[in-house]
């Protein structure tokens, strides 16, 4: 997977100083750099298949079901249900052994809303990838929606928390151009919670745990793979530690 770097002459310091920087702060923190306040859950991703014009990507574009680990967060973290940049991860489990890894951001629906990050209280809403993906010349935005019909999530961790207790909620998942409308392609499901060590054993690759056909665009793409790594290296962990070992939801 190609992940586009500075110019060469900078690439190697650069590289360095932003994986260093991002060490020292996530041990500073003991715990994540990004995204430390979460809950996660046991999954389950089932693809639909991409109406329209294919993706060009067979994990989108086929039907499948995939055993998921799911994490919801606070991006700053805000106390209790304080507005926040709210976080949504899952890694999508594959025969082959390699996970697909999408994280997605609270952010609006509208093709120009979808590229910012945007604080909400509600962990029921839009969240997009803010940056775009390539699969070959095409350029691909991915989202998870609310789902009219399942139970909300409410407003802090504890309450998303409660609702998998009582229920099983659910997103919508969502494949998008530019400026095109969101195409439904699948729905997430979450399960029982996982416990806290799980939790903190976890970490995500959004930048390189992608299916072959699919690569991280955009001039962010290169410093989140740094900050990533740093972060990691921080917890001592890698870019497939953890993930939930139950089946379904």
């Amino acid at each position: 997977m190609t992940v586009t770097p500075p110019p060469p002459r900078s690439a190697g310091r650069a590289a360095t100083a932003v994986e260093r920087a991002s060490t020292v702060l996530g041990r500073l923190r003991r715990g994540r750099l990004l995204h430390p306040a979460g809950r996660s859950f046991v999954g389950e991703t089932v693809i639909w298949g991409t109406p329209g014009p294919p993706t060009g990507v067979a994990l989108l574009d086929h039907p499948g079901r995939y055993r998921t680990t799911v994490r919801l967060s606070k991006g700053t973290p805000t106390p209790g249900s304080w507005p926040d940049v709210l976080g949504l991860a899952l890694r999508l489990h594959r025969d082959d052994g390699r996970p697909f890894d999408l994280l997605v951001s609270s952010s609006g629906a509208a093709p120009v809303l979808r590229n910012l990050p945007l604080p909400r209280r509600r962990f029921t809403g839009t969240y997009s990838t803010i940056t775009c993906y390539r699969a070959g010349r095409r350029r691909l935005w991915l989202a998870a929606l609310a789902d009219p019909d399942s139970v909300d999530l409410g407003r802090s961790l504890d309450t998303a928390a409660a609702a998998t207790r009582t229920d099983t909620p659910r997103l919508v998942l969502a494949v998008a151009s530019a400026v095109g409308p969101w195409r439904l392609v699948g729905q997430v499901s979450f399960g029982a919670q996982l416990g806290a060590e799980q939790d903190a054993a976890l970490a995500f690759d959004p930048v390189r745990n992608l299916p072959p056909e699919l690569r991280v665009a955009g001039p962010l793409a290169w410093l989140r793979d740094q900050t990533y790594r740093g972060s990691r290296r921080a917890r001592g962990a890698t870019a497939q530690s953890g993930g939930s070992t139950a089946a379904t939801v």
